[in-house]
């Protein structure tokens, strides 16, 4: 659907939209193509007519039935759209018909048409394609309230993700390297690590072949890093305490090597270092619209200027979206995994 003119408004919604359904907890062949009937945004909400939506880790977990959905919202995946507003409830004021956006959601992207709330919808930043626009909200929400809100990274700090080559890891290796810290990344292959030293980590780690413990503490001087942002936890949270510098951060946002591991107290204590993560998903609107506007603000300006671009490593048809997690499983992705809607 083209945005509106003077002389062209908005057709009709139609009655019903297209989606992908979970039909069980299972493989990725479970999801489904389906049609349900037309939304409609509630107050604080907007309908948005998607052109992509991004592939993300919690969808892959939804879809195994290993990530419960919070209270009230669709059973349908997909966290992060881009698009063009359709309609919005009476109460909403910043956002017009024909606005071109992305949005954070709380389910629903897999679709032609999703609703959002409106605090968590941004404008696409200048020069991106609904592709990319679509690859932002979910990896930057994420990496601007894990990092700057909860691991408080401050100016002259440095900086660890673990994972550099995933949608997370790209998006913080560019924000971050765009604020001005030193980035460090760990990835799986040379070709990944590559790709992270591209994007502007000054050392990117092979954890296959080399000890990114010793690795960042002789380039650091043996001062280790300041905040580290895990995806892994397991065996990796004692060698990422011993690499924090004194009073340094490590901040959890899954646990793919396992959800337990042993913790030296008397290290943690002696050294005022700092252990926290949380999951973005449960939080309400209201505090996804302070991240919305966090970035909006912080960020993008450094998009808009060019300095920090979404990686996207492959596009799928929305009736495509198994192939899209296969490749996702697979972890031969270097960035983002999106679906093309319209």
């Amino acid at each position: 659907m083209p945005a509106p003119t003077p002389d062209r408004p908005f057709r009709a919604l139609p009655e019903h939209f297209d989606c992908i359904e979970i039909s069980t907890p299972g493989a990725p062949e479970v999801m489904r193509s389906a049609r349900r009937p037309m939304l409609t945004p509630v107050a604080g909400q907007v309908l948005i007519q998607v052109h992509a939506a991004g592939v993300n880790r919690p969808d892959v977990l939804q879809r195994l039935g290993k990530y419960p959905l919070p209270p009230g919202v669709t059973d349908l995946p997909g966290l992060e759209v881009a698009g063009v507003i359709a309609s919005v409830a009476p109460d909403v004021a910043r956002w017009k018909v024909g606005d071109r956006v992305c949005a954070l959601t709380n389910g629903g992207g897999y679709a032609s048409y999703c609703v959002a709330p409106a605090g968590s919808v941004v404008p696409i930043p200048t020069g991106l394609t609904m592709i990319e626009a679509a690859a932002l909200p979910e990896t930057f929400f994420t990496v601007w309230s894990n990092v700057f809100d909860r691991g408080q990274l401050k100016p002259g700090e440095t900086f660890m993700v673990q994972g550099g080559s995933s949608g997370i890891g790209t998006a913080a290796i560019q924000i971050a390297a765009a604020r001005g810290h030193t980035v460090f990344a760990t990835a799986g292959s040379a070709e990944k690590c590559a790709a992270c030293e591209k994007l502007g980590a000054t050392r990117a780690i092979n954890y296959r072949t080399e000890d990114f413990e010793a690795v960042v503490r002789a380039a650091t001087g043996g001062r280790g890093v300041d905040v580290i942002l895990d995806m892994v936890g397991g065996d990796y949270v004692p060698k990422e305490l011993k690499l924090l510098a004194e009073s340094g951060r490590l901040v959890f946002i899954a646990f793919l090597g396992g959800m337990k591991a042993t913790v030296d107290l008397n290290e943690l204590m002696r050294r005022r270092l700092t252990m926290t993560g949380s999951t973005l998903r449960p939080r309400d609107d209201a505090f996804k619209a302070q991240i919305a506007a966090a970035l909006e603000r912080e960020v993008w300006p450094l998009v808009n200027a060019g300095r920090i671009k979404p990686v996207i490593h492959a596009t799928f048809p929305l009736a495509q979206a198994a192939d899209a997690h296969t490749l996702m499983e697979s972890g031969a992705h270097i960035g983002k995994i999106v679906l093309e809607v319209v």
